[in-house]
């Protein structure tokens, strides 16, 4: 079995660690129309872009 030559620190080890506890993003349900979307985000629904429960642009079209 193969040993390091040299001792890691500390940080690069609790570095390679961190992954180990990520936990799944968020998903939540918009109050006014019940679409599930990532949190803090904006989201399209019906042709119209959502942040908040709040309608902010009407007829939006995401540029291709």
């Amino acid at each position: 079995m193969a040993h390091p030559k040299r001792r890691h620190s500390t940080t690069r080890r609790d570095k390679r660690r961190a992954n180990d506890f990520i936990s799944p993003k968020a998903i939540t349900t918009d109050p006014t129309t019940g679409e599930l979307h990532l949190r803090h985000r904006s989201h399209v629904f019906e042709g119209n872009l959502f942040y908040k429960g709040r309608m902010v642009v009407e007829g939006y079209a995401p540029q291709v």
